[in-house]
């Protein structure tokens, strides 16, 4: 027989942060995660949507990377914790960079400012990349109200969300879609 998977403990509004500290769930550490969280939901259908193999298999890779960020910012940074948390890495920001520098490759140059759209995966990429900006600003948010954030996540989502874009435009070509240059009125 299976566990229960409610809990009862959040009904009053708090939850408890890896090493045991109650704090409400409006606390922008939770904030923080739950946005980590939303962007690896959003990914994951992301993912479905693709058709290239080297795109799903890097969006898994990421979805990983986003359990690890979750996991760091779920901790309370004045508690040591026994449990053991994977780190971000350097590389981890690196892949990004690798993967973003061989679509460039293969794109044209932009020209102009994007509108996103053009196909349904490709404004779920633009969605994704819009989640994963609010994730980096909710890390901001932390690390200035002294809530210690590993300066690597910042980083890292700042990457990701250059890759998004770069993806998704990478899947306008690889569909044949123009991409959607903004006109703006004059």
């Amino acid at each position: 027989m299976s566990s229960k998977i409610y809990t009862k403990t959040g009904d009053k509004g708090t939850t408890s942060l890896i090493g045991g500290t109650k704090v409400s769930k409006a606390h922008l550490r939770i904030e923080a995660y739950g946005t980590v969280d939303e962007l690896n939901s959003y990914i994951g259908l992301c993912k479905d949507l693709l058709t290239d193999k080297n795109g799903i298999t890097i969006l898994q890779e990421i979805q990983d990377r986003l359990f690890t960020i979750g996991s760091a910012l779920a901790c309370d940074p004045e508690k040591e914790t026994k449990m053991k948390i994977p780190d971000l890495k350097e590389e981890d920001v690196s892949l990004l960079e690798k993967e973003m520098d061989a679509m460039n490759e293969i794109l044209p140059a932009m020209k102009s400012f994007i509108l996103p759209g053009g196909h349904p995966t490709i404004s779920h990429l633009h969605i994704a990349r819009c989640i994963c900006r609010r994730a980096e600003r909710c890390c901001v948010r932390l690390e200035i109200e002294k809530n210690e954030v590993e300066p690597i996540i910042p980083k890292y989502f700042n990457r990701l969300s250059d890759y998004l874009f770069v993806l998704a435009r990478y899947t306008s070509h690889s569909l044949n879609i123009a991409d959607i240059p903004w006109k703006p009125r004059v």
